[in-house]
């Protein structure tokens, strides 16, 4: 283990509960915003609507239950989106 892995482990060992679920909820609001930019500058046509289920696509990719649902989704704004 490097010294930034043990540092790190020491950190996140000292936080709260509330302290790692609010770490991991600004994680997880980044990593979309970081996939909506790059979706957008590969289809700039896409509305907010239809960015948002892109998204969600490409974050559930494998898990094929939600999928159905987010492929329903995209069915119904395809569309309106374009």
């Amino acid at each position: 283990m490097t010294d930034i892995e043990q540092e790190y482990r020491d950190r996140l060992s000292t936080m709260s509960v509330a302290e790692k679920v609010a770490r991991s909820q600004a994680m997880y609001l980044w990593s979309r915003e970081v996939i909506a930019k790059q979706i957008s500058a590969e289809h700039p046509e896409y509305n907010s609507e239809r960015l948002k289920w892109e998204v969600t696509a490409r974050i559930y990719a494998d898990e094929p239950e939600t999928m159905q649902l987010v492929k329903r989704m995209l069915d119904r704004v395809s569309d309106r989106s374009l």
